[in-house]
């Protein structure tokens, strides 16, 4: 095995069919063309790329990055990714707490896993060594019952990655829990490890990451420190560190960007007595972050659970017309522990609610998660997501998606940027592929018009390609509001011994960007699903006198996706 700095050189290739495990080189053309992480797992995807997800042969890929469990900030991160159970686009979800330190500590860039187990099982990774384990006992428990089995047999140093009953159930938007307080939620990947009979991942590690220059990667790192530090946004009185990513729930209000009532509506009445002041007052949270991280945006409440993130905010809230603070924190816990999306299963639940003209109560939100998860009553029909569910119901149109993929919480007729980013995202209707937010409504690093098309398709290309390099290296997006992609250059250069520039990393990004556009080609993707749902085009939002949200236009819209192919290189069908 070829030696080398900041990646561990090899990745498993484990068969859960025959239990078998093959340790592979990672190439050095894929290090230097796909970096790690996103990059290098859809490279690895792309030549299974139109198998059924729950194809033996579809591989199922957990993968660091060159910077991961280094000493680089915001390192400590994972992708998980396959062909997406829920789009059939490419699916990849990032996720932090200690899973990427952990899996390369424990010698290995990544993990490709094929085939199918003939019963429920567990893998097992301590160090070099893998080993499966019976799991049937596991069999419809929840994702900290599972943590709390393993960590009884292996220590609580060992990290956990499971899925809980709904993926056992078919829910086409199950994820995964990591530990506690962590979770890879979008796209449906928890379905992917049940398709392959896998309950569980548990990862301990005690290896070290040889590094070519430690002291260029702290310098780099010093450099991030004082970055962040004058941030107001990460660090400032309301930024992401006091106050987490709630704390853009009323702002997200006041720009008329609140998705209401399933997007019927751009503005929510009870906001104010729903932001991230108060749910502290009431929660009183504790600062918690992902290994490596000094952000620490994540917050736990005093009770122990976890504290719902700005989309889990507004999506149990304005999106489903309800204004009770305890149902987001409850739902949030039950879908983490049943193992499921919270934006998608959210979604779900707005787009029933319109289609039957119901009023959701607390309590209908709770029962209709849990039937979700079991597959019992309107829960079974509703695991299928707010598409299908649609569609079923013959109103297609009442599904706020992108090729499958549920709408975040930002209403895109109020800032242009984010309506051409969801339409053209790899993934479906994703706001972390090029994040205009940035821009738009936060000002960094400079302020656009939030209602103009103009310039918007070379910013979103080169920030879909900036993104793709984070998810690569493996970094964390919110450091972006403060650093950029030269302090992270200089990072990997200290940690590969490889030179690089920012220049280089985001030809890299474009890299990466194209290799998933060419994926979901050759799945049959194309322009007619680089598109947003009728009601953005057609329904005004909910302005006041002083400020009018109009319907998108059209034109304008396919003039900046067609501007937007021609900088990213595609042909008019977007491939």
């Amino acid at each position: 095995m070829t030696s080398c700095y900041g990646w561990t050189g090899k990745y498993a290739r484990i068969d859960a069919t025959d239990q078998s495990v093959q340790v592979l080189e990672t190439p050095e053309p894929l290090r230097l063309d796909y970096l790690g992480g996103r990059g290098m797992a859809g490279a690895l995807l792309r030549p299974h790329t139109t198998l059924a997800y729950d194809h033996p042969d579809m591989p199922l890929l957990v993968f660091t990055g060159p910077l991961t469990a280094t000493v680089a900030p915001t390192s400590g991160r994972s992708v998980i990714m396959s062909r997406s159970p829920l789009t059939g686009a490419v699916g990849d979800s990032s996720v932090g707490g200690k899973l990427g330190t952990r899996l390369k500590r424990a010698g290995w860039d990544g993990l490709m896993i094929t085939g199918k187990a003939h019963g429920l099982c567990g893998i097992e990774i301590d160090d070099n060594t893998i080993t499966f384990v019976d799991a049937k006992e596991l069999a419809g428990s929840t994702t900290h019952k599972v943590l709390a089995h393993v960590s009884k047999r292996l220590g609580t140093k060992a990290t956990v990655l499971s899925i809980g009953p709904a993926a056992e159930s078919g829910v086409r938007f199950a994820g995964l829990g990591v530990d506690s307080h962590h979770a890879a939620g979008r796209v449906g990947l928890g379905l992917s490890f049940a398709a392959k009979n896998i309950k569980y991942i548990a990862i301990q590690g005690s290896g070290k990451i040889a590094v070519h220059d430690l002291a260029m990667i702290k310098a780099a790192r010093e450099d991030i420190f004082r970055l962040t530090a004058a941030s107001p946004v990460l660090m400032g009185e309301f930024g992401f560190t006091c106050a987490g990513t709630g704390t853009l729930y009323d702002l997200m209000d006041s720009r008329a960007m609140m998705p209401t009532d399933n997007f019927q509506r751009t503005r929510f009445e009870h906001a104010a007595t729903l932001n991230a002041h108060a749910f502290a007052k009431r929660y009183k949270p504790r600062r918690h972050g992902c290994l490596g991280c000094h952000i620490l945006c994540k917050k736990i409440a005093e009770d122990g659970r976890s504290m719902p993130e700005f989309e889990t905010m507004s999506h149990f809230t304005a999106l489903i017309g309800s204004h009770d603070q305890e149902l987001v924190v409850a739902a949030n816990d039950l879908c983490n522990k049943l193992g499921m999306d919270t934006i998608s299963a959210a979604s779900a639940l707005a787009c029933h609610a319109e289609v039957t003209q119901t009023k959701l109560t607390p309590e209908a939100v709770l029962s209709l998660l849990r039937d979700m998860a079991s597959g019992h009553g309107a829960g079974q029909e509703l695991a299928q997501g707010a598409t299908e569910y649609a569609r079923s119901q013959g109103r297609p149109q009442a599904a706020m998606a992108v090729k499958g993929l549920d709408l975040p919480a930002y209403d895109p007729r109020g800032a242009y940027g984010m309506a051409l980013a969801y339409s053209v995202a790899t993934r479906g209707g994703c706001h972390l592929r090029a994040y205009p937010v940035s821009h738009e409504i936060l000002r960094k690093p400079v302020a656009t018009d939030r209602f103009s098309f103009s310039g918007k398709a070379r910013i979103i290309k080169i920030a879909e390609d900036v993104n793709a390099v984070i998810d690569s290296l493996i970094a964390c997006k919110f450091v972006f509001f403060a650093a950029s992609l030269e302090e992270y250059a200089r990072a990997l250069t200290g940690a590969t011994g490889m030179e690089t520039t920012a220049h280089d990393l985001l030809r890299a990004g474009e890299r990466i960007v194209l290799n998933e556009r060419a994926i979901n080609a050759e799945n049959g993707f194309s322009a007619k699903h680089d598109d947003l749902p009728p009601r953005f085009f057609q329904e005004s939002g909910s302005g006041d006198a002083t400020l009018h949200i109009p319907p998108l236009d059209r034109s304008a819209f396919l003039s900046a996706r067609h501007n937007y192919y021609q900088v990213r290189g595609c042909d008019s069908h977007g491939i």
